[in-house]
């Protein structure tokens, strides 16, 4: 499914005459200006699946969250805009396939790193009543407590229910289970699978952090299902071997200059990858 069709960045000659106009020269920085106009990357025609290469600077996290900005999809985590940002967008061009759904969102390191923060600040609390539980029943057990008033009440159900429970039960019918269930990784892409809805447009910035290999394979698969069965599209920064290898997908090559659109095998990052296992091969 396309969702978005094509959006347009300022090229140099409408960012110089924009410098001309400006009043004041005292700015440390005119960011977004001047990172994808010096590649020369002015315009994505998008696909199902289309990824944005390139190494640290090269402008590809810019560039999808210009788009997330642009097209006013729902992120998680605030987003700090620098002074010269809008005047940034009001240069930008898109145009739609046909409308963006209400579910469409950025997916960031930073929401995925918050999502497992918490998920370990839950954890920590859960563990901490665990403890108490403990106590509680031990006390609870072996106290010699007789309801006095209406107000025992709730004393004298948890003494009977200690007296007539293991220990192991009491705390467990007392405490939700522990969240605790995956690793960080696990945790991570869980987190994706559950962002990702049917019929959506999702700007993935690059998602392989805290992903072991095995899960960046995962959630490939996942990618080219919902794309494929569950008309959702995709806008990827990345430089996973594994991700860039998805069925289909579109890559433009930002360490070019100017951007070209090419096939994983021929980036140098997947190069790189790909002579080092060659050189050791004997060793498998």
């Amino acid at each position: 499914m396309i969702y978005l069709k094509f959006f347009t960045f300022p090229n140099a000659d409408m960012e110089f005459n924009f410098f001309r106009e400006i009043k004041r020269t005292c700015y440390d920085s005119f960011y977004p200006f001047q990172v994808l106009s010096k590649h020369g990357f002015e315009r994505i025609d998008f696909e199902p699946i289309t990824i944005l290469y390139g190494g640290n600077g090269s402008g590809k996290s810019t560039a999808l969250n210009v788009i997330a900005e642009k097209t006013k999809i729902h992120r998680d985590s605030i987003f700090n805009k620098s002074n010269f940002y809008m005047d940034y967008l009001n240069r930008c061009t898109l145009d739609f396939n046909r409308p963006i759904p209400e579910n469409s969102r950025i997916v960031t390191s930073d929401d995925v790193f918050d999502y497992m923060l918490n998920l370990r600040n839950i954890n920590e609390g859960i563990d901490q009543r665990r403890e108490d539980l403990f106590k509680e029943y031990l006390d609870a057990k072996y106290s010699k407590f007789q309801m006095k008033s209406l107000a025992d009440y709730e004393e004298l159900k948890k003494s009977n229910a200690a007296k007539s429970k293991t220990q192991s039960r009491f705390v467990r019918e007392n405490l939700m289970d522990n969240v605790r269930g995956y690793s960080n990784g696990e945790s991570a892409f869980h987190y994706f699978t559950e962002k990702v809805e049917e019929n959506g447009l999702y700007l993935l910035d690059e998602p392989e952090n805290s992903l072991s290999p095995k899960r960046q394979i995962d959630l490939m698969k996942f990618i080219e299902d919902s794309a494929r069965f569950f008309a959702c599209q995709f806008i990827i920064s990345t430089h996973s071997p594994f991700l860039l290898a998805m069925d289909g997908a579109k890559i433009y090559d930002l360490d070019e200059n100017p951007v070209q659109v090419k096939k994983w095998t021929q980036l140098d990052n997947v190069r790189t990858y790909y002579q080092f296992f060659k050189e050791n091969e004997g060793q498998f």
